[in-house]
């Protein structure tokens, strides 16, 4: 019997690890595909006025240069920032002060939002902002997120593209206008490990599985937090974002709501820089948890899907169940090989993300930690957010009375 066990142990450990080299080689392909789509963006030209949307809470790390960036943009068109918070004695009301006094040609507002209009704080927020903006496009992203002088430029040039897909029109149906663009992002680690570990995440699991689900579903159908840059009359069509209140992924959300109401998402080429908080161990569980559990409830065909992601791991065991078989070494050298050349592709050349080289040798480590993040995210429903407690039911955010553990950022 003990026998037989190890076979079948050894047996599955080899087909899972040839699929993750599926895996690794798809993601790879997706990588390039996007590359090219990427030269072939326009870059200029579209310059409408542009609302931008920050909901604070607290002091995240490295806060002030991100905000410095957002009001350092070569951007032709008119633009405004308005920052709501939900009490002016957070600290984060100083830092926006501070903003306001060294950028006093910018239109930077400071907005007391006292609503709380459901469990996502940062979604209440958003929807009383709205109801201030100026412009006719919003753009919402997080309040650590770092961005480049021309961001606007090439993010805004995105709403140019023709609509989607072209070939609509020939078989009766009706083509896509740009209604919301996203963005990919990096994360900047700080000392500790399990910071460093977050930001390999990002960019070797993460952003290839973003990059791939949008070669195979045929373009993006979701959005990414770093950037969501919306046209109102496509948020309007979609629901506004007051049904989002209660949801946990509200970035998804929101890129699904505007593709299920007709309008084509975009993946802009800008990449976005998010900054990795000096994690200890129990603050990165409960962050990893939560983006597990943030997927598993919008994308649960993805979720499973995750199994194959873990490849490296797979063989590693593999090798074990084996005994050190040379069949087993060769298919771990094989995966090995393929996980190296996807964080490569991906991290070195889609993000131009200078941490990924010098922490590769990470890799077997953070994808056995991946690996067991993974399972025990199917076993759960609870997250922890901004200090507090929350359970996880058809996607939505219902708190629990007493305080949570340690804070996961944002």
């Amino acid at each position: 019997m003990p026998h037989i066990l190890a076979q079948a142990i050894e047996i599955v450990t080899t087909a899972l690890a040839v699929a993750g080299m599926g895996y690794f080689l798809a993601s790879i392909v997706a990588a390039g595909v996007f590359q090219i789509q990427r030269r072939k963006l326009p870059q200029a030209g579209l310059w409408p006025g542009v609302s931008i949307l920050k909901s604070l809470k607290g002091l995240d790390p490295g806060m002030m240069d991100a905000f410095r960036s957002h009001c350092r943009q070569n951007y032709e068109g008119e633009f405004e920032l308005l920052f709501g918070i939900s009490a002016l004695d957070d600290p984060a009301a100083a830092a926006v002060r501070e903003l306001q006094a060294e950028f006093p040609e910018r239109p930077i507002l400071l907005i007391e939002c006292k609503e709380r209009l459901g469990a996502n704080g940062k979604v209440s927020n958003l929807v009383q902002l709205a109801r201030l903006a100026r412009h006719d496009f919003l753009l919402i992203n997080d309040s650590d997120i770092t961005v480049g002088p021309r961001y606007l430029e090439r993010v805004m040039s995105c709403f140019a593209l023709p609509p989607f897909p072209p070939e609509a029109e020939a078989i009766g149906q009706p083509r896509a206008d740009v209604g919301l663009v996203t963005a990919l992002y990096r994360g900047r680690a700080h000392e500790t490990l399990p910071s460093r570990l977050e930001a390999l995440a990002i960019a070797t699991e993460f952003v290839p599985g973003v990059l791939l689900s949008k070669l195979l579903e045929g373009g993006m159908h979701y959005g990414l937090g770093s950037t969501l840059a919306v046209r109102r009359e496509a948020l309007e069509k979609a629901g506004g974002l007051l049904p989002l209140v209660n949801y946990l992924a509200d970035d998804y959300e929101l890129g699904a709501r505007v593709a299920k109401a007709g309008y084509r998402v975009a993946l802009s080429g800008e990449v976005v820089e998010t900054s990795v908080p000096a994690y200890g161990w129990r603050g990165f569980f409960a962050h990893q948890l939560r983006w597990l559990r943030t997927v598993r409830e919008a994308r649960p065909a993805g979720y499973a899907g995750l199994i194959f992601t873990h490849g490296l791991a797979w063989a590693l065991l593999n090798v074990l169940a084996s005994g050190l078989s040379l069949a087993s070494l060769w298919l771990l050298a094989l995966s090995f090989f393929l996980r190296l050349a996807q964080a490569m592709t991906v991290g070195a050349q889609v993000l131009s993300d200078h941490e990924v080289l010098p922490n590769l040798w990470l890799l077997p480590f953070r994808d056995f930690i991946a690996m067991g993040l993974w399972a025990f995210g199917c076993a759960g429903d609870t997250i922890v957010w901004r200090g507090q407690r929350f359970a996880l039911k058809d996607g939505r955010l219902l708190p629990f009375a007493e305080p949570g553990p340690e804070s996961a950022r944002r």
